[in-house]
């Protein structure tokens, strides 16, 4: 039988999996297509990480490094729904969670701590799942049914002024991008990175292997410039009187974006620091972890009132703070990986260029990116936003994406190659015959990173391109900067490979981020679509800033990864993991999150099998799941954000009755019309009893048993409260 891997994440997307699944794996198996499942859920991979500490009973495998190795092959079909990207925070959280329920694993160890143990952490933590399962390049875009629905029910977009004091401030000079040298290998070799110091020779990565025709960058942020920086756009925000944000990726950049949000923490709290930083350090508190958690320790200390009264004092002495949660205080400091730049930029445009501030008030902000190397893209929308007024989802054309993502290209491949310096010296690259490649002097505090993009990931990249632009007739620019020192390289990249494929007729054309942003808005603004054409970080940023504005949500889009050895990958989505909707479910029993995304890949997934299994029977299942999908976003029963109202799984019994529905009514495969006509007339007769038994059970607290690592037997009563749902789909066994 034919397999599917749908795999079992975290948060919001692992609630609705156990909703969800059930129905897959019965309707799969009439076309003979099983549905199986992987954990790789932050509990699952920690669990994986220790089998010494667990019983025999507790063990698991290592689902990822499986799904990793399944990739790689032609037979590969998987599913991925969002999961956690743990900072550290989540990731001691998780352990916590995992202790109390009896696996006898081990603290995260704090500096100093055991080292081999640390770094099987630190393997888990950030964006460790996607970069192992993505063997392929990226093609993101939003399909008909949906963009077809935003322009029926457009979402509300705040009001721009063009008197907006709203502006993205970012650094120029003496960042990532300003400092970045980039080399093209001539051939196979094994290159090393030392720091060279006035006393020592340090080795900070050895046995580095690299590929003919690979591009290798090196790069630093200097922490002197940085915070230099800070401290001016803090005095800048005071002084226009806008919301203070900043905007990183703690997440998926694990290694240099916690270290840059614990200097806006030191930035914006100075005198805290400075009256108690030896304090805070001696108790093991650090600013890369945020504000919560120092509040947290403070509460053990001493000292702590005086630690709160200066938390107090810089509050008062800066700019307004925005907000993640401005009725309970939480700020844009507080945790590193609430504010994720690719999600809060587009929220922040989509509202008028709005935050919120510490009283709950909309406001204008001074978002800060501190590297410059894609900051300008949001000034560019900004700007678009001040002079024409916010766009028109009701007519607003697309922009798809095609991301170069394979084999853990450019910064996102970079964290094992990030090293903040503590003394003083030259980082160099070297290649196996001793040659210096890249250099940089470096001071203590600054980050160093290197990038590898290999050259095969690069040609599909431009083939997928080309590919796109012919089947959609639609002009695709590649967003590349040839001031750019990486940039620089691509570009004799992509021109080199183009004259490989047939482009008569195409227009492919290369652009700076900023020129091509502006050209993109251009035409969306026109109703004319556009597919962006770029790198890894671009990729992720982009497949959320426009869906955001286009749909509503990144949660929408299709994805798809054409695996390079012929699998398929197909992810759910770009919208994270939702824990607020987690928090809503235990509250009230209510969950908003939208399985939208998890049709559209599923639909997509049923099509590579019958193309790669030579499968009639699923083409049919993805076809009909495509037009129950069309017709439920038609009737409106997508979750709502209100207890007493559809949720997500009321939404799945739509997509189950309309599936059956069209299943039953297609004439191309006889024997799955007949397996589910009695179904289809089944749902057709309960249908809306069966709607109302699922709006009842909504309304009081419940209890998971756990969050990252719910009970399975109490999250799939909560996930399916309808005895006559579950009767129906046991008709099918």
């Amino acid at each position: 039988m034919a397999k599917i891997i749908y795999t079992h994440t975290d948060e919001a997307p692992l609630l609705a999996t156990y909703s969800f699944l059930p129905i897959v794996q019965a309707y799969a198996a009439k076309a003979g297509v099983e549905v199986d499942t992987r954990d790789i859920s932050l509990a699952g991979r920690i669990l994986a990480a220790f089998p010494e500490n667990l019983t025999e009973e507790q063990r698991v495998g290592d689902a990822l490094a499986e799904l990793g190795e399944l990739a790689k092959t032609p037979e590969a079909n998987i599913i991925k729904l969002p999961n956690i990207s743990a900072s550290v925070p989540q990731l001691k959280a998780a352990i916590a969670e995992l202790q109390s329920q009896g696996f006898d694993i081990p603290d995260y160890p704090e500096d100093g701590g055991d080292a081999e143990i640390r770094a099987r952490y630190d393997k888990i933590k950030g964006s460790a799942v996607n970069p192992v399962l993505r063997e392929g390049n990226s093609d993101r875009r939003a399909p008909a049914a949906v963009k077809n629905f935003a322009k029926k029910h457009p979402h509300s977009m705040g009001d721009w002024k063009a008197d907006s004091k709203t502006n993205v401030a970012t650094m120029g000079e003496n960042d990532f991008r300003s400092n970045e040298q980039s080399v093209i290998l001539p051939a196979d070799d094994t290159l090393s990175i030392r720091l060279v110091t006035r006393d020592s020779e340090v080795s900070l990565k050895e046995n580095l292997k690299v590929l003919a025709g690979e591009v290798v960058d090196g790069t630093f942020l200097s922490a002197t410039a940085l915070d230099a920086f800070l401290a001016e756009q803090i005095a800048v925000a005071k002084a226009d009187d806008v919301l203070f944000s900043a905007h990183l990726k703690a997440t998926m950049m694990k290694v240099s974006d916690p270290i840059i949000f614990g200097r806006i923490v030191r930035a914006f709290f100075p005198s805290l620091f400075e009256q108690y930083g030896e304090v805070l350090a001696a108790a093991g508190l650090s600013a890369n972890d945020g504000l919560a958690a120092i509040i947290a320790g403070a509460e053990n200390l001493p000292e702590k009132d005086g630690i709160l009264a200066a938390i107090d004092a810089d509050y008062a002495n800066g700019p307004r703070l925005a907000m993640v949660n401005s009725d309970k205080g939480i700020t844009n400091l507080h945790v590193p990986s609430d504010v994720i730049v690719d999600a809060s930029m587009p929220a922040m445009i989509r509202i008028g260029g709005h935050m919120w501030g510490p009283k709950g008030e909309e406001d204008d902000t001074l978002a800060v990116l501190p590297d410059s190397s894609y900051a300008g893209v949001y000034q560019a929308v900004i700007e678009d936003c001040k002079a024409n007024g916010a766009l028109n989802p009701a007519t607003m054309g697309s922009v798809a994406n095609v991301g170069l993502m394979a084999q853990k290209a450019e910064e996102y491949g970079s964290h094992d190659k990030t090293f903040q310096i503590e003394v003083a010296g030259r980082v160099e690259v070297l290649n196996s015959a001793g040659e210096v490649l890249i250099a940089h002097d470096v001071e203590p505090g600054d980050i160093w990173r290197a990038c590898q993009t290999k050259d095969a990931p690069i040609r599909d990249w431009v083939k997928l391109a080309v590919t796109r632009a012919r089947v959609s007739g639609q002009p695709a620019v590649f967003w590349l900067d040839e001031t750019r020192a990486h940039d620089r390289n691509l570009i004799a990249k992509v021109n080199e490979y183009l004259a490989d494929h047939d482009t008569e007729g195409l227009d492919i054309r290369i652009l700076s981020p900023i020129e091509a942003t502006k050209f993109s808005v251009e035409r969306i603004r026109r109703g004319e679509d556009t597919i962006s054409v770029t790198g890894n970080v671009l990729r992720d940023y982009l497949t959320d800033l426009f869906p955001i504005l286009e749909v509503g949500t990144s949660a929408k889009m299709l994805s798809v990864v054409p695996l390079m050895n012929g699998g398929g990958l197909f992810e759910t989505g770009a919208g994270g993991s939702a824990p607020k909707h987690v928090q809503q479910l235990v509250e009230e029993n209510h969950l908003r999150w939208d399985s939208l995304g998890e049709f559209l890949a599923l639909a997509e997934s049923f099509r590579h099998e019958a193309t790669a299994g030579d499968n009639a029977g699923a083409a049919v299942l993805g076809a009909a799941l495509d037009k129950a999908t069309e017709r439920l976003l038609d009737e409106n029963q997508s979750p709502s954000r209100k207890v007493g109202e559809i949720d997500n799984r009321g939404s799945h019994l739509y997509i189950a009755a309309y599936w059956a529905q069209e299943l039953a009514s297609q004439t191309e495969n006889a024997e799955l019309a007949a397996a589910f006509k009695p179904v289809a007339e089944a749902f057709a007769s309960q249908l809306d009893a069966i709607a109302a038994e699922l709006v009842a059970a909504q309304g009081a607290a419940v209890d998971l048993g756990g969050y990252y690592r719910p009970d399975a037997e109490k999250a799939a009563a909560v996930m399916r409260p309808s005895k006559a749902f579950n009767e129906i789909l046991a008709q099918l066994a």
